[in-house]
């Protein structure tokens, strides 16, 4: 298995499909399992439901931090189950990478499962909002809808400062999404990373 976290915006779903590709493995995202409020902005296919505007209009930054922590730490048995249930399904079976903000650090780094890697993709606060921005037309939107990204953007920028504290804490791999690789070298780098861990989310030199 190989397990791929991050928070919105890093290019997790794009990055994890082309490894499972790469891989002949299964991919699956941590959203299938339990979605937490989505993107708080109109797509051509998609109005933004009540129940999400009401969400980043009413909460804080604060308060939406806890509530994204709160979701991830619920689902995260249900994420474990998935994994240790692969993990013992033994080397017939297909493989799996795993993509999604869920993975929180602290929590992967405690499992105890074979043939199991983990990496954390980061990117610049600047190029997460360049992304945000332009999924959301950002220019285009009513006050409303710009504020409301805002918000967003500012709860995903908060977390990945929590994610990467408690990566480099730990001694985790992380990778820089927004280094000017492509997808398929950034996928490259993620399954070498994974060749050279020797626990989750560790390698032989320590990281």
């Amino acid at each position: 298995m190989v397990l791929i976290g991050g928070t919105s915006n890093v290019g997790k779903s794009t990055v994890a499909q082309v490894v499972a590709d790469k891989l002949g493995f299964e991919c699956l995202s941590t959203d299938g399992l339990a979605r937490h409020p989505g993107r708080p902005w109109r797509t051509p296919q998609r109005e933004v439901p009540a129940h999400v505007a009401e969400h980043y209009g009413s909460l804080t930054v604060d308060e939406l931090i806890t509530s994204v922590l709160g979701h991830y730490e619920r689902l995260w048995p249900r994420i474990e189950e998935l994994i240790t249930a692969r993990a013992a399904e033994g080397s017939g079976s297909k493989g799996l990478v795993l993509e999604g903000s869920a993975l929180w650090p602290v929590r992967v780094a405690g499992l105890r499962v074979s043939r199991t890697a983990a990496v954390w993709l980061t990117a610049d606060d600047a190029l997460v909002r360049a992304r945000v921005y332009a999924a959301g037309r950002y220019e285009a939107a009513t006050d409303e809808e710009q504020r409301l990204m805002d918000k967003f953007l500012a709860r995903t920028e908060r977390y990945q400062t929590l994610m990467i504290d408690a990566i480099d804490r730990r001694g985790l791999a992380r990778l820089d999404a927004g280094g000017g690789l492509s997808v398929a070298e950034l996928a490259d780098t993620v399954l070498a990373e994974a060749d050279a861990q020797t626990a989750v989310g560790r390698s032989s030199a320590g990281r």
